[in-house]
């Protein structure tokens, strides 16, 4: 098996899944922030009614983001044990680090950064395929402009069709169509994030001689991560649930399913392309697009601007981390 073991490939698989499992978890926050915050659901509840989604996705979308983890973002001949480990813990860490001190950053580019502080610890820059990299760090603006955009468009939208409608009945209308909303915004952050697990995992199976990259992923990897971000959004993470909820702009029903469906038409959108994003960067950028529609002095920019550099340091703090895991992984492997 090209030099790797058995049980270093269970190990490292099960390490992936904890990582997909602390990404459910600490992104849990995403998906029901506003239906949280609004009273649609009870915490419990929401948690629950995302986890079903997240898995769901499993139906829904095509495997394009593990295809752009797995195969295009580092070169995939210089992958190994001491790679795979060094990304997954240089991913978790920085994970724990800020669901610790309840930053909203990005699960997703914390994994990104991981692959790409062990591929240059390995094998210096010409191990980077710049043309996938490139594109998940244009996608860290691009995603929010275009939630922050969608969001501002819906709001205004039902503000003009709910013009001379009673605040009482939009509520009522809104607090069943919220749940609609919160259930695609899940199915958007399932069919991308739980991809990003499925391809670190094909990616060291390829490496392992287990599997080929002419072949598609085996099926017990794509159950077991769409599964394990479930369970993990299940336990949600509450420390940024008040972040992502009121602390940005206070939301109501119709404002918090403008927000998520802005957020859950972008992730729509960058799964079909095969893009690799951030969840949380969307429905910020979603979240701060509604409030701004109510006037700029409705959002808090102090904390928007905080949450903007936490997704500054990801990448390069997961990738210093990444990078010393691999040379702890060449001790202990």
């Amino acid at each position: 098996m090209h030099g790797i073991s058995l049980s270093v490939v269970v190990v490292l698989v099960g390490l992936a899944l904890v990582f997909d499992f602390m990404n459910g978890f600490h992104d849990a926050a995403n998906s029901i922030a506003t239906i949280v915050s609004t009273h649609v659901l009870k915490p419990h509840q929401a948690v629950v009614w995302a986890s079903v989604f997240n898995v769901i996705a499993i139906f829904i979308f095509q495997l394009k983001v593990a295809t752009t983890v797995g195969k295009g973002t580092i070169d995939p001949s210089i992958v190994d044990h001491y790679v795979i480990f060094g990304a997954l813990i240089g991913a978790i860490f920085w994970n724990i680090v800020t669901w610790y001190y309840g930053i909203p950053s990005s699960s997703s580019h914390a994994l990104i950064g991981g692959l790409v502080g062990a591929a240059l610890a390995k094998s210096g820059p010409d191990s980077l395929i710049w043309s996938g990299v490139g594109k998940t760090v244009l996608f860290i603006f691009v995603s929010p402009i275009l939630g922050f955009v969608l969001g501002a468009f819906l709001m205004i939208g039902v503000s003009w069709l709910c013009n001379r409608t009673s605040p009482r009945r939009v509520d009522k209308i809104f607090r069943r169509l919220q749940l609609l909303s919160a259930a695609a915004y899940s199915l958007g952050h399932g069919g991308n994030d739980a991809q990003k697990t499925i391809g670190i995992i094909w990616m060291l199976l390829i490496a392992a001689g287990m599997s080929k990259s002419s072949e598609s992923v085996p099926v017990w990897v794509i159950g077991c991560c769409y599964l394990s971000m479930g369970l993990g959004t299940m336990f949600g993470g509450w420390r940024i649930v008040k972040t992502m909820g009121q602390r940005i702009t206070k939301l109501n029903q119709a404002s918090g399913f403008c927000a998520n469906s802005g957020g859950a038409l972008t992730l729509f959108l960058a799964t079909y392309l095969g893009v690799p994003v951030s969840t949380t960067h969307t429905i910020t950028g979603a979240i701060t697009g509604v409030g701004t529609t109510r006037g700029t002095k409705k959002v808090r920019w102090a904390t928007a601007g905080g949450i903007v550099w936490a997704w500054v340091l990801t990448i390069p703090a997961s990738a210093l981390m990444a990078a010393m895991a691999w040379y702890l992984g060449r001790i202990i492997l």
